[in-house]
């Protein structure tokens, strides 16, 4: 099928023109791709050949001069893609500058500079603090209403779709345990995440504003952030999550613009505590900052889980908020992401700690039981959100397979 000839439905038309980085089959050149249906469009070239001002930011073979030029420019950009996929006046010009997406080798598609984590869903929180804290009076920790928890991960290890992980090896020491042992994690987690990936940077010093989330994040990705349980359990007190989750973490290989999402805003769950002024999405005039999209993840082809992300407490731009109000900087590149994504629902929990109840209860596959990954299993993440006229814009999916070291 011609790459203008989208099918009616399909997640990828016009509406949704997510950006990546690709090489064309047969070459190592990295070039700016924007996904038409089932094909990848050479923004480079189509912008040289139409002779658009913005030729310099879409000939770049990585995304960050683009994510750095703001708002405005990405509103023209993106305006101006629409055109050259949609108006026939276009065609003789664009269409050769198209690739079979099956042909092309798919890359990283920014260069991250720094990566935050967050713990943004009331639902995992909760069955987090059910599994580890069963007789705790409250499930969640007292500072969890009042402010979104996050940590910094590593930044070097965030890898593209498709990347194989290495099962991590480290120390784990069971309750039973007399004391430490090294080998390779026996509770190898996943979690349905989203990324949000940082555009515009900030001043040092200078928080950034609730209302300012729009003007410095340009869009958002499947996030599957990789966690050695085992691992994760005896190293993280007290100051939090390191070699068990700093191992790798998935990434989409096209990011959707907020813009392509403007039909998918919500308003986020009714807010149960007061909020300081710096996190207050209540008072007049605040846009809603939560976003309806529709996860699925997939162990080995398998649905076993669809998290809703609706659901969560805390939203992209309070976390944003909150990650700069000490004055850290934003730099272009940045990538944070939502936390874990699980609903109300049992089988709308984000990962297998949960879906599993930290092994009591393993999951049954075609393939046999999982109460955590085993060697060879991959794990799918996938999306869509709600679209203009009652179509779906899918978000690009995340896929990686657990090798033995």
């Amino acid at each position: 099928m011609p790459p203008f000839d989208v099918p009616e439905g399909d997640p990828f038309g016009p509406h949704n023109l997510p950006y990546g980085v690709f090489s064309p089959h047969g070459s190592t050149e990295r070039r700016i791709g924007v996904r038409l249906g089932n094909h990848v469009l050479d923004a480079g070239a189509t912008a040289a050949a139409v002779g658009s001002p913005h030729q310099a930011l879409l000939a770049a073979p990585t995304l960050n001069p683009l994510l750095a030029a703001g708002r405005a420019t990405w509103s023209e950009i993106r305006r101006a893609v629409t055109s050259w996929v949609t108006d026939p006046a276009h065609r003789p010009t664009v269409e050769p500058l198209f690739h079979p997406l099956s042909e092309v080798t798919l890359h990283l598609p920014f260069e991250v500079a720094d990566y935050v984590d967050f713990y943004a869903s009331e639902h995992h929180a909760r069955n987090v603090g059910r599994i580890f804290r069963p007789d705790a009076e409250d499930s969640l920790t007292p500072n969890w209403k009042h402010l979104p928890i996050g940590y910094h991960g590593r930044a070097g290890t965030v890898v593209v779709s498709g990347t194989d992980v290495v099962r991590p090896a480290g120390q784990r020491k069971g309750p039973a345990d007399p004391a430490p042992v090294f080998g390779p994690s026996i509770r190898l987690d996943i979690e349905a995440e989203v990324g949000f990936v940082v555009g515009v940077p900030s001043r040092q010093g200078r928080p950034v504003a609730l209302g300012d989330f729009r003007e410095h994040v340009f869009g958002l990705c499947l996030l599957n952030d990789w966690s050695a349980r085992d691992i994760q359990a005896w190293e993280y007190v007290p100051l939090g999550p390191f070699l068990g989750k700093s191992f790798a973490t998935s990434v989409s290989a096209w990011i959707t613009p907020l813009e392509a999402l403007e039909h998918a805003r919500v308003a986020p769950p009714e807010r149960t505590h007061p909020l300081l002024p710096y996190l207050d999405d209540t008072a007049p005039g605040v846009e809603p900052g939560g976003y309806d999209l529709r996860i699925s993840v997939a162990v080995n082809g398998h649905v076993v889980s669809e998290p809703p992300f609706s659901t969560m407490y805390w939203t992209a731009a309070q976390q944003l908020a909150h990650m700069t109000v000490n004055g850290a900087s934003l730099r272009t590149g940045d990538l944070y992401g939502s936390g874990t994504v699980s609903g109300p629902a049992e089988d709308q929990r984000g990962s297998l700690l949960e879906l599993t109840w930290n092994g009591r209860d393993p999951l049954e596959l075609p393939d046999g039981k999982r109460a955590f990954l085993l060697d060879g299993d991959v794990v799918t993440l996938s999306a869509w959100a709600p679209g203009p006229d009652g179509r779906r814009v899918g978000l690009g999916e995340v896929t990686g397979r657990v090798v033995a070291d």
